[in-house]
Parts: structure tokens; C-alpha cells; sequence
């Protein structure tokens, strides 16, 4: 089965306005109409609709950093379903290690916010990954096991197919260091076999499984050539156009 290749920019809390739309620009004029592979920009909240301006009517797809479970009510500083829909979004990012490690997200809590994001028709990257303590400990598969049976309680096999997963090894992110491709594939096999075990072998073949951690220009190729690995959520070099544009250019046709 061909799963058709996922770049995603996570811009975390940079740029402003006038930063965010001249990034969002650079970005359509440089994949063109007719990109091989999909993509997709995830500014900081306050500037969706800033780059949702931009990116309509073009490829390149929006995606929120996060949400909250919940419907309208008294949920100070939240953002819901709803509301990234009505700004344009398509993707949203959930329980990213920064938000795990720095705001407490669980597994529950992350499941939580899948299941709310696909009501809401969103199509949810849920994150997973290990820390350098846990991989040198080789636990890794273990980390990774509990993450995802976690952060997908619940979810039936219907809507498993229509989910992203992003391995993102934390001791990889914004450090320079990257897993290798033989590192990154190992753990993107492992998890497909998980979600086989956990849905279908069909239903675990449907799901894309994108690989995060220092993609730049130079890596991308090497990695997004890997049988399991169907795309990048990527950090620093989203905030370049050229390189964000250079790894979007990296990947295989698909």
C-alpha cells in the first residue's frame, strides 16, 4: 500500500505576524501547485488565521500545535475543535514531548484530545518518543508501546486509518543529534506492528507514521527512504522556507 508522504512544519512559539505570513508565503511559492507529497504549516494559535490566509486555495494544508478536549464553556486560554476548524485547519499536534514533559500531558490526557479532535473532523499527529535515558536503558519499545496504546484508547479501527503518528525520539529534538536511518526505521517497524497487533495488519498499513527530531535538508532523504517512515514533523528547519522546502524536495514521490 502507498501512503502518501507527510511534511509537517511545527513552528512551535516563534514568529510574529508579519514573520508568519512572509514564512507562509515563501513556503507556497516554493512547492508550487502540484507538491508530490502533502503538507502542511503549524503556526502558534494566534497566527492560524494570519497563515490560513495565505495558504488557502493553494497545496499547502494548516495545522494547529494543540487543543483542548472540551466543548464551549469556561475553559480559559483554550482552543477547541471547533474553533481550528473555523480557522482552517486540518492537522492538529498532540501530546508533543514539550508538552508532555513541560505541561504535564499524559497519555489519558492525550487520548482525550484525539478522540475530540476526530469529532471534530481533525486529523490528530499524536507524538510519540523517548527520552536518551529511557533508549540507553533500552527501553525504548517499551516507552513507545505505552505511549501509544495510551494515547489511542479507545479508538476504533475505523478511525485508527485516518490518524498520524510522529516518532520523535526527545533526545533528538532541537539538539542537532538525529537517529539514524537505520535507528528511525527500526522504531517506525516496531510501531506499525503495534498498531497491526492493536487494530489490523490492514488498518496498521493505512497509518502514517512520521519520523521528528533535527530533519534538515541534508537528512531528509535518507530517512523519508525507509519503508515505514511516510513523513516529517519537523521544528528548526520549518522556519526557513528554503529548508523546509529543501526537505519537502527530499522525500520520495509517493
Amino acid at each position: 500500500m502507498t501512503r502518501r508522504i507527510l511534511i509537517a512544519g511545527n513552528w512551535k512559539i516563534n514568529t510574529r505576524s508579519a514573520a508568519a505570513a512572509s514564512l507562509a508565503k515563501g513556503v507556497v511559492e516554493a512547492v508550487g501547485k502540484s507538491p508530490a507529497v502533502e503538507i502542511a504549516l503549524c503556526p502558534p494559535s494566534v497566527y492560524l488565521s494570519t497563515v490560513s490566509e495565505v495558504t488557502a486555495g493553494t497545496p499547502v494544508e494548516l495545522g494547529a500545535q494543540n487543543l483542548y478536549a472540551a466543548e464551549d464553556g469556561a475553559f480559559t486560554g483554550e482552543v477547541n475543535a471547533a474553533m481550528l476548524t473555523d480557522v482552517g485547519c486540518q492537522f492538529v499536534i498532540l501530546g508533543h514531548s514539550e508538552r508532555r514533559q513541560l505541561m504535564g500531558e499524559t497519555d489519558a490526557c492525550v487520548s482525550k484530545k484525539l478522540h475530540a479532535a476526530l469529532a471534530g473532523n481533525l486529523t490528530p499527529i499524536v507524538c510519540v518518543g523517548e527520552t536518551l535515558e529511557q533508549r540507553e536503558a533500552d527501553e525504548t519499545e517499551s516507552v513507545i508501546e505505552t505511549q501509544i496504546r495510551g494515547s489511542l484508547e479507545g479508538l476504533d479501527e475505523a478511525r485508527a486509518a485516518g490518524i498520524v503518528i510522529a516518532y520523535e525520539p526527545v533526545w533528538a529534538i532541537g539538539t542537532g543529534k538525529v537517529a539514524s536511518k537505520e535507528q528511525a526505521e527500526a522504531v517506525h517497524a516496531f510501531i506499525r506492528d503495534l498498531l497491526g497487533k492493536m487494530f489490523t495488519p490492514g488498518v496498521a498499513e493505512q497509518i502514517r507514521i512520521q519520523y521528528g527530531g533535527s530533519v534538515k535538508p541534508g537528512n531528509a532523504a535518507e530517512l523519508l527512504s525507509q519503508p515505514n517512515i511516510d513523513g516529517a514533523l519537523v521544528g528548526g528547519a520549518s522556519l526557513k522556507a528554503e529548508d523546509f522546502a529543501g526537505i519537502i524536495n527530499a522525500a520520495p514521490a509517493s
